[in-house]
């Protein structure tokens, strides 16, 4: 991964290889983001992307391999217990142009992906709530 600063917004690259969210949680790390809008392209070779089953209140991914352009990649950083939480969504097609998505649990590059990430002045820490299963926005 390599990145640039221009005023507030960080314009990163992540390299062949690189599993995104680890990157992206690794560059809030280093850069101090509590929170942020993320927003990406690219392609990669192997995801895992589902949704969240509200009545077993469980993940259900489904691992996807082959060649896949990201059509939308989108989330948001925050903080659980003080370190960084992402969560982010991405959709991505193959080459017969279906599209597959949900959740990111993974996602790593063959190519490249181009990500920017705008921070925001504040903080919001994630909390579980029982009643969902989730780990929802906490404003401080």
């Amino acid at each position: 991964m390599e990145y640039r600063k221009f005023g507030d917004a960080f314009v990163v690259r992540i390299d062949k290889g690189e599993e995104i969210v680890a990157q992206v949680l690794e560059l809030a790390k280093r850069e101090h983001i509590a929170l942020a809008s993320v927003q990406a392209l690219g392609a990669v070779n192997r995801f895992t992307a589902g949704v969240f089953d509200t009545q077993k209140k469980q993940f259900e991914g489904h691992t996807f391999e082959g060649c896949f352009e990201i059509v939308s990649l989108t989330g948001t950083l925050t903080t659980k217990e003080g370190k960084p939480y992402c969560h982010l969504h991405m959709s991505a097609g193959d080459e017969q142009g279906h599209v597959f998505g949900g959740h990111l649990n993974e996602a790593f590059v063959s190519a490249t992906c181009e990500m920017v990430v705008l921070p925001m002045a504040g903080q919001v820490e994630r909390a579980f709530d029982e009643e969902t299963g989730l780990n929802l926005f906490r404003f401080l």
